[in-house]
């Protein structure tokens, strides 16, 4: 495809108000409207991949798309209104090849695999569209208004997960279409052209813009927000010690650790990681994960993480960062790491891993992960061991380990009017 010309032209009905119009604005009467552009995509120079057209509304871009490619132009699919969405790819498509490509484009949220499509959240519309349009046979795919629905944050990251996937798939080219220019760092296009000035680029692939996440202890009462993303239990520990990273200042990842012992040695488990879907498809799940065990492990505790999610189990088993243990066995003496063999649980593939990464300094793992109750009890004073835990998402070893640290040494006194459970309430110490 080197040049053409694209033209738009329709006849205009000579209506009173249109009269009414060019007699207000002194505009020229006419009887069509035409506008033309003389489009030049020298896109058979180079191989390539992707392909961005972007620019502001108006200047073009679904007219030249839908008559360049209009043969690959995805115009959306009919859902069942009923039917999950998993059901509305093809039929000839396994459901580990459905969810491995839903997952790919970064919609990793089982139980919102077995919602109808219009019970999706529009991010999610969004990234089920793109994977049903990767797994129609054709060469091609090119989507319109690709990700004018969603908040930009999401465009960002989706734009990055769709950009993985594509160059996952061999035979396979993708053209956006988008009035947006920020997700260009992140879909990494071979080539973008700009209608509105006529302007055709190459570009070398580039690495994405780095995402700044940010790590901290949190309460339990953040579960709130990611319970129902989880893919098996709503349930949350009360000794779970809670973990929250945030993106731009918004939640995007929670985790919780659990007290575990191995053969007498006191270890630490991932109880539960969850990624919101609005920031799946970039690893970010994985990499908090693994933040977190750097921490624990810096604190001398081995860390272990039991996982039956496809693609968490996928990523583990070829990563150097964890190592397969024994809860899972390989099929057969001579089976290569990641061959594993469903358990009696549900009957459902599930794998235990081991941290073996790399650690957090002792120090600073343990200031990280250290929680100081004084700042609560002086915001909430009066209250008893057990509440505080509960503000603060931690357990009560964790407050009595405290208290024997830094309790004593400190402003903070404790008063005998407690429960029967926890018999004492605390408060800062005045003067």
């Amino acid at each position: 495809m080197s040049r053409r010309r694209v033209v738009n032209q329709v006849r205009v009905e000579r209506s009173a108000r249109v009269k009414q119009l060019e007699g207000m604005f002194d505009l020229a009467p006419t009887k069509q409207s035409r506008v033309s552009w003389q489009v030049s995509l020298p896109t058979f120079e180079k191989p390539w991949r992707i392909g961005l057209i972007h620019g502001p509304s108006g200047c073009g871009k679904s007219t030249i798309a839908r008559e360049l490619f209009g043969p690959h132009l995805v115009g959306g699919y009919e859902w069942s209104p009923t039917a999950a969405v998993v059901d509305g790819f093809p039929e000839n498509m396994s459901i580990k090849q459905i969810t491995g490509l839903l997952s790919s484009v970064g919609f990793s949220s089982p139980p919102a695999w077995l919602r109808p499509f219009q019970c999706l959240s529009n991010g999610e519309q969004f990234r089920t569209t793109v994977a049903r349009a990767l797994a129609d046979p054709q060469d091609m795919v090119v989507i319109d208004e690709f990700t004018s629905v969603v908040d930009r944050t999401v465009a960002r990251i989706g734009s990055a997960a769709v950009a993985k996937t594509v160059r996952g798939l061999p035979t396979k080219k993708f053209v956006a279409v988008a009035c947006h220019d920020d997700i260009i760092e992140w879909l990494q296009p071979d080539w973008t052209y700009e209608p509105h000035t006529g302007e055709f680029r190459w570009r070398s692939l580039q690495r994405r813009p780095s995402i700044q996440v940010e790590i901290y202890r949190c309460s339990a009462a953040a579960w709130r927000m990611f319970a129902h993303h989880h893919y098996l239990s709503v349930d949350l520990s009360r000794a779970a010690e809670c973990w929250l990273a945030t993106v731009e200042q918004r939640p995007a990842v929670f985790a919780a650790v659990i007290n575990h012992r191995v053969q007498n040695e006191d270890c630490r488990r991932e109880h539960r990681i969850v990624c919101l879907p609005d920031f799946q498809g970039v690893g970010l799940g994985s990499a908090v994960s693994e933040s977190i065990a750097a921490i624990y492990t810096g604190l001398g505790f081995t860390y272990y993480s039991r996982s039956g999610h496809p693609a968490m189990i996928h990523h583990r088993s070829r990563s150097p960062k964890w190592r397969l243990c024994g809860s899972i066995s390989a099929l057969g003496a001579s089976a290569q790491k990641g061959q594993f063999r469903t358990t009696a649980s549900r009957g459902r593939l599930s794998a235990s891993f081991a941290y073996v990464g790399p650690r957090v300094m002792a120090t600073h793992a343990s200031a990280v992960r250290d929680v100081e109750f004084s700042g609560v009890i002086r915001q909430f004073p009066n209250r008893t061991a057990e509440r505080y835990c509960q503000i603060l998402g931690v357990s009560f070893a964790t407050f009595h380990k405290w208290w024997q640290r830094a309790g004593t040494s400190s402003r903070v006194e404790r008063l005998g009017n407690g429960g029967r459970l926890d018999p004492f309430t605390y408060r800062v110490r005045h003067g």
